[in-house]
C-alpha cells in the first residue's frame, strides 16, 4: 500500500497545498508509509525539494489521480478541482481517500474523510498544518518581512509601489515569478530574499505581512505579529480561525504603515493547530 498526496498547485494558485503536504509526507514516512506526492505543475515538485520532499510525480489534474494510484493505496487531495464525477470511483476503488474541505460548507459525499478548517474533537483530521519547525524557540530578528505570496502574475506588488516606498520591509521572493522584475522590486524593499530561504526566515521575522494563509498560519505558531491580506476573499471558517489568532487580517494591500507594537495576548496556537504527530496519527488510524 502507498498512500498519494494531490496537492494542486501553479503560477495563479501559489504553493500553499504542496507545503501542506510535504508537512503530512514527511510525518507519514518517518512512521513508516509509503508516500509519494502527485503534484500538476513541475516546478512544485522542485520547489518541494526545499521543503523535504525529494521525489514527486507530476500529473494533468484531478482525473488523472488512477492513472497512478493503484486499488490498494490511499489518497489525499488537497485540490478546488471539479473531479467531473471522479470522486466516486475514487472512493469505491481506493483503500481510503483523504479530501480537503473547500468551502465552509462543503462536506463528505461518497465517504472520504475530510479535513477541515474548524475540526474541534479527536473524531476529525485538522486542515490547519503546520511544520513543526515553527512551533521551536527561534531567535527573532527585528524585520518586517512582506511575503505576497509565491506568485504575483498581475504585478499587484509594482502596482501598489507607494505602499512598501519608505517602509523599511523586506520582500521574501516567490518560487513562481519576480524573473527579470527584481530590479525594480530593489527599489522598492530595503532587502530581498530568495525563496529557499523561506523556512528560516518566516520562523525568525518579528512581522510578517503576507497574503498567504498558509505563511500567516506558520508565522503565528512560530511567533510573529502577523498581518494577513485578504486579496481573495478568505472563506469565514479561515477569517474566524486568522481572528482567533489574534493576526489582523486587511482588506486591501494598501495596509496603514507597519510600525512596532507590542503583542497581544493570543490564544494558545497549540490548541488551534494541533502538532504534526496527532495529525500523522490519525490518518494512519484510518489507513
Amino acid at each position: 500500500m502507498r498512500l498519494y498526496y494531490y496537492a494542486y498547485t501553479g503560477h495563479k494558485y501559489g504553493l500553499d497545498r504542496m507545503k501542506r503536504a510535504v508537512v503530512l509526507l514527511n510525518g507519514l514516512r518517518e512512521k513508516g508509509i509509503d508516500t509519494m506526492l502527485l503534484v500538476n505543475d513541475f516546478r512544485a515538485g522542485l520547489a518541494a525539494r526545499d521543503f523535504g520532499i525529494s521525489e514527486s510525480v507530476t500529473i494533468e489534474g484531478i482525473q488523472d489521480i488512477d492513472a497512478i494510484a493503484k486499488v490498494e493505496d490511499c489518497v489525499i487531495i488537497d485540490s478546488p478541482e471539479d473531479d467531473h464525477g471522479r470522486l466516486v470511483k475514487y472512493c469505491s476503488d481506493f483503500k481510503r481517500v483523504f479530501r480537503f474541505a473547500e468551502t465552509d460548507d462543503d462536506k463528505t459525499i461518497h465517504g472520504e474523510v475530510m479535513l477541515t478548517v474548524d475540526c474541534d474533537n479527536d473524531a476529525c483530521i485538522s486542515a490547519n498544518i503546520v511544520d513543526d519547525f515553527y512551533f521551536k524557540e527561534h531567535k527573532k530578528e527585528e524585520r518586517t518581512l512582506f511575503f505576497l505570496g509565491d506568485s504575483d502574475a498581475d504585478k499587484i506588488i509594482l502596482n501598489n509601489a507607494d505602499a512598501f516606498v519608505d517602509q523599511n520591509m523586506e520582500l521574501l521572493l516567490g518560487h513562481y515569478f519576480y524573473v527579470k522584475y527584481e530590479s525594480d522590486l530593489e527599489k522598492i524593499f530595503s532587502k530581498l530574499h530568495e525563496s529557499e530561504e523561506y523556512m528560516e526566515l518566516i520562523a525568525t521575522s518579528s512581522r510578517v505581512v503576507t497574503a498567504s494563509y498558509q505563511t500567516a498560519l506558520e508565522a503565528k505558531v512560530a511567533g510573529a505579529e502577523v498581518i494577513f491580506i485578504n486579496l481573495k476573499n478568505l472563506e469565514e471558517k479561515k477569517i474566524k480561525l486568522l481572528k482567533l489568532l489574534n493576526i489582523e487580517i486587511n482588506n486591501s494591500i494598501l495596509f496603514n504603515r507597519v510600525e512596532q507594537k507590542e503583542l497581544e495576548s493570543v490564544v494558545d496556537v497549540s490548541r488551534v493547530i494541533e502538532k504534526n504527530e496527532t495529525l500523522v496519527t490519525k490518518i494512519i488510524n484510518m489507513l
